[in-house]
Formats: structure tokens, sequence, C-alpha cells
């Protein structure tokens, strides 16, 4: 058995991230075969044209390691109605210079938690749009605009056991949805 590698983007530099933490329960939920990185994105330059020609050591990673996984999980915050500026600068990074961009033809998974009742639905509206235009592959259902309040996780940071059903029906479809589009390899087939 081949594994999966997915890299993970979390949209939030916070140290006690709700979405890390949501990231973080969500591996627990995936089968064996598949494995989950996080991608550093903390120390990425702004994003400037000026840079494409050369670019930073730290964008050279990031874009490295999004290159060599075979699925994408976003899992984000939402700051005034939209996508926070760190996750907007990696995406940039990642997808230029024009021509060179690491993100198309992967599948992806995005979702999010907030403290506020609508959850990241605004903020992963616009990431989609986004994804659509880099030619990713967004799964669309189910959708998951978490609501993280009292008891969404337990004390040992898994989720809780009233929202445990809803978290796992979504890791089964996002993993299915990656298993439709990543290709075996040439042993896989034989």
């Amino acid at each position: 058995m081949n594994t999966i590698c997915i890299a993970v983007i979390v949209g939030s530099l916070r140290r006690d991230s709700l979405n890390r933490k949501l990231a973080e329960a969500l591996f627990k939920l995936a089968p064996s075969d598949f494995s989950f990185s996080s991608v550093k994105i903390d120390d990425l330059p702004l994003y400037n044209q000026d840079d494409d020609d050369h670019q930073a050591a730290a964008v050279l990673r990031v874009k490295s390691q999004i290159q060599s996984a075979q699925g994408l999980l976003f899992v984000t915050p939402e700051y005034n109605r939209s996508i926070p500026g760190v996750l907007k600068n990696v995406i940039d990074h990642a997808s230029r210079p024009y021509g060179q961009s690491v993100w198309g033809g992967k599948p992806a998974g995005v979702l999010g938690a907030s403290v506020g009742t609508i959850g990241t639905a605004l903020a992963q509206q616009h990431l989609r749009n986004i994804l659509a235009y880099l030619d990713v592959s967004t799964m669309g259902q189910p959708e998951a605009f978490i609501h993280a309040k009292e008891g969404f996780f337990d004390a040992e940071g898994h989720i809780g056991a009233a929202s445990l059903a809803f978290a796992q029906k979504w890791m089964d479809h996002y993993v299915t949805w990656v298993r439709m589009h990543v290709t075996p390899s040439p042993t896989e087939v034989s």
C-alpha cells in the first residue's frame, strides 16, 4: 500500500489557532495510508512580483512541499469576511512565476472553524474561487462551516463526541475525493 501525501495549509499563524487544532484532530480520522504534512508559511516574505526570478529559500521550500504532495487540505479562519492575508500570500507565492504554479491538478478539501456561528463560510467561498482559477479540484460536498463552541474539542484535542460523526463523514468524503484524483503509480497498476 502506497502512502498518499497531503500538504496541509492552515491559514492562521496564531499559536492557539482553532484551525491548526482542527487540522490536527482531522489527521486522526484519516486512514493509515494518508500522511499529512503541515506547510510552514510564517517565514514567507510578502509576495512581490519583482522577486519571481529569485524566489526566497522559504518560497522554494513551500513550492517543493506542495509539488510533491498528491493532495491538499486547506483549514482556514475567516478574517473580515474573507481569507487571511497569510493564506493569500502562500497561494500567490506557489502560483508564480506565471506558468509555474504548483497548485494545478491537485485534489483539495477546504474547511474551517470559528467561534462565530457562520463558521468560515465566506472565507471558504473566496478560497474556492481562487482555487478554481488555479485548477485545483476542490471537493464540493460535504461543506464544513464549523462553529467551534464549547465541547467541539475534547480535553485531548480530539473532535468531541457531539461532532465526531460529522467530522468523520467529512474526512471519509475527502479521502474518497483524493483517491478519485490520484493517479496510481505503475507498480500499483501491474
